[in-house]
């Protein structure tokens, strides 16, 4: 059951992220449009076939203009491509919740981030849209934990940052749906500076455990 009033949402990315949030968002009864730069994109066709009526596909464009909610799945080094391509007038007013890092493969593995330090996506996003509400969520660990957290064996912790308080706790709705019992505030979106920068230690936690089926906890 859902915490709120089953809704429209969009996500934005074909990938292994986007088709796991996108059909989690679909077992709880949301509808839900996968975006991608072009209108017959095999990936978002393929998945919106597998998932019955309230599953979708279209460009990023069809997909922001039906939603309510926009997840930003894409690779990080292309967000704002596919959000321009999305369209400033479909964001507008709506939730856009960012789950992207932005990598830098450029010098091999491990890969480095493009943004960091005094920046961050989410808040460059934030700046190139700032008629939309980003949220900056679920960018700290491998996608099947983000959408089943109880795939571990003890609760562990997933961090929030963003502007609005509304488009928190809508956000905050979901991620409980999702299974999340701590959820962390960290504050405005300045603070995904934080959680971005997380993926350096992330990786090589990947590297030494062999898997990436972990995720971090906060103790008090």
């Amino acid at each position: 059951m859902s915490n709120f009033i089953l809704m429209k949402i969009a996500i934005l990315g074909t990938g292994m992220v986007g088709v796991s949030i996108g059909t989690k968002l679909i077992e709880l009864g949301h509808q839900v449009k996968m975006g991608s730069r072009t209108a017959d994109n095999p990936k978002a066709r393929e998945w919106a076939d597998a998932y019955g009526p309230y599953a979708s596909q279209g460009t990023f464009a069809d997909a922001a203009a039906f939603a309510e909610i926009v997840f930003n799945c894409t690779h990080g080094q292309s967000s704002l491509d596919a959000l321009n391509l999305a369209g400033k007038e479909n964001l507008e007013g709506k939730t856009l919740v960012d789950v992207a890092i932005p990598l830098d493969f450029s010098k091999g593995m491990p890969p480095s981030l493009t943004i960091c330090n005094t920046d961050s996506l989410g808040e460059t996003i934030q700046r190139a849209f700032p008629d939309a509400k980003v949220v900056k969520t679920l960018n700290t660990l491998n996608c099947q934990l983000m959408v089943n957290p109880k795939l571990l064996k003890s609760d562990s912790s997933v961090f929030m940052s963003g502007n609005d308080a509304n488009a928190k706790e809508e956000v905050s709705n979901l991620l409980k749906d999702f299974g999340w019992n701590e959820i962390i505030d960290l504050g405005d979106i300045t603070t995904a500076r934080g959680t971005e920068q997380l993926l350096p230690i992330w990786v090589r936690l990947m590297g030494a455990l062999g898997t990436p089926m972990f995720n971090f906890k906060i103790a008090r």
